[in-house]
């Protein structure tokens, strides 16, 4: 678990870095994007992860692992939007945005740190291909839940599933990075 723990942190301060940089670069642009849109920007990614798993090959000079990484930040983008709405212009400090960033990292290694004991680990026995089926599932769960306005019967909300999405991706760049 220590182990475990490490990698997360050593994956979202890569993650975090190239977040900052695009923050220097933009700005808080994303502010102006509404919930579903940067669920529809995640399926992006995950499409294109799982396209290229599919095709063996890419056309652009970008692999998975830079997807991934997206999903990581625009995971956090959307949790972020959920709780403070949208905003009609580019309304955040970098400060500001780090600071949220930072806070919503945690939360997603507590989350999987609870999840990995729970689970003993399983992840680690998982293809990477099966971390992509799982996060285009739960962008699915986020579309359903979206369509019903937020409002589920007894299921999560769409931040618990921003959340799983975010830890996935880390455990495919853990295994990126650090081998199966």
């Amino acid at each position: 678990m220590k182990d475990t723990k490490q990698q997360f942190e050593h994956v979202i301060a890569i993650c975090r870095d190239l977040f900052a940089k695009k923050l220097h670069d933009y700005g808080a642009a994303w502010r102006i994007m509404r919930p579903s849109s940067v669920t529809d920007q995640i399926f992006i990614k995950a499409n294109r992860i799982r396209s290229i798993e599919t095709k063996g090959v890419t056309m652009v000079d970008e692999g998975i692992r830079s997807e991934f990484m997206a999903i990581v930040n625009y995971g956090i983008i959307g949790l972020i939007q959920l709780e403070l709405g949208y905003a009609e212009t580019d309304d955040m400090t970098e400060a500001r945005a780090l600071e949220l960033y930072d806070q919503y990292a945690k939360q997603a290694l507590e989350l999987m740190l609870a999840k990995n004991h729970d689970y003993d680990e399983a992840w680690r026995s998982m293809r990477i291909s099966s971390y992509t089926d799982l996060i285009l599932m739960k962008i699915y769960r986020a579309k359903q839940i979206e369509g019903h306005d937020g409002a589920t019967l007894v299921s999560e909300g769409i931040d618990a599933n921003y959340m799983d999405m975010i830890n996935y991706s880390v455990f495919g760049l853990i295994k990126l990075e650090f081998g199966e």
